[in-house]
């Protein structure tokens, strides 16, 4: 499948419902009283899916790859909160255990990326130098 938007990329998609998960989440009744954690825990949410969906409007590999690294840390920074829902009985060990796997799918998604990104631009910079000396040879 050919990628041709930020919508395309299964990361994002999986982020998208990752947020979902989240806003279900920090609506518990005992979740919701903690304004603070609550706020935060959304807000690294959505930063994951504007990170991947920013990175990728860039234009510009390196700096996509440097907003899939911020969109990693926030799904790293909610897997830290879910612990503090944890222990503050805010939440369930069920609850816990299904978000805290959907981040961290979503943080090897992005690692797997990444990698995928960087081989990319070193395997055209190898073309481009094989590009560059058969055409010198060529002269």
């Amino acid at each position: 499948m050919k990628v041709k938007s930020f919508e395309d990329l299964q990361v994002w998609q999986d982020a998208r419902i990752f947020v979902k998960s989240i806003y279900e989440l920090t609506s518990l009744e005992n979740f919701k009283k903690d304004f603070g954690l609550k706020d935060q825990v959304q807000r690294s949410a959505v930063s994951i899916m504007n990170n991947i969906s920013e990175g990728y409007e860039r234009d510009n590999n390196k700096e996509f790859r440097n907003f899939l690294s911020y969109a990693k840390g926030s799904a790293g920074e909610i897997r830290s909160m879910l612990y503090i829902a944890l222990d503050l009985n805010y939440i369930s060990k069920d609850d816990f255990d299904k978000n805290f796997n959907k981040a961290v799918n979503i943080i090897t998604q992005i690692s797997n990326f990444k990698k995928y990104l960087r081989n990319y631009v070193i395997k055209e910079k190898i073309k481009n130098v094989k590009m560059f000396f058969i055409q010198l040879l060529n002269f």
